[in-house]
């Protein structure tokens, strides 16, 4: 194979650089928050576990069902926005929601909670919220941009 070249060089000469580009940025658009996702995983596993970790789950049994329940959707919501985040980040705000919901369940939902009780909820809930303003902003911005760049 005389003549061939192996020579890598700089792409910016190349006559497709701009289609490589828009394609590019298709692909990882709504990638905005993608290290979000790792920490909306654990808050939700840490929301699923808690009534174990605090030792709640035999005084409190139907917060502890509560706690499993909603950090199982938050696990469900942090896979969502890994697998398409395009599709998931739309759903950011319910995070919002969420959080809020955490913060007050002990005293809704649970009898009496004592403050490791409240405590956990609390933080819990508290971080959910920030994590949902995160990946609402980001949706927002992708949104604004795609809208710019499309028209």
């Amino acid at each position: 194979m005389a003549g061939v070249s192996h020579h890598r060089g700089d792409l910016a000469g190349h006559p497709d650089i701009s289609e490589m580009r828009d394609r590019y940025d298709r692909v990882l658009g709504g990638r905005d928050v993608a290290l979000v996702d790792g920490p909306v995983f654990l808050v939700g596993l840490a929301c699923a576990v808690s009534p174990w970790i605090v030792h709640y789950a035999a005084t409190q049994p139907a917060l502890a069902i509560h706690n499993l329940i909603m950090g199982v959707a938050i696990v469900v919501l942090a896979l969502g926005f890994t697998v398409t985040p395009a599709r998931m980040y739309g759903l950011s705000w319910a995070m919002c929601a969420m959080g809020v919901w955490l913060v007050v369940a002990p005293w809704i939902v649970g009898s009496a909670p004592d403050a490791g009780v409240i405590w956990t909820n609390v933080i819990l809930g508290c971080l959910t919220f920030a994590l949902g303003l995160v990946c609402t902003a980001a949706a927002m911005r992708s949104g604004r941009s795609g809208r710019r760049a499309g028209g």
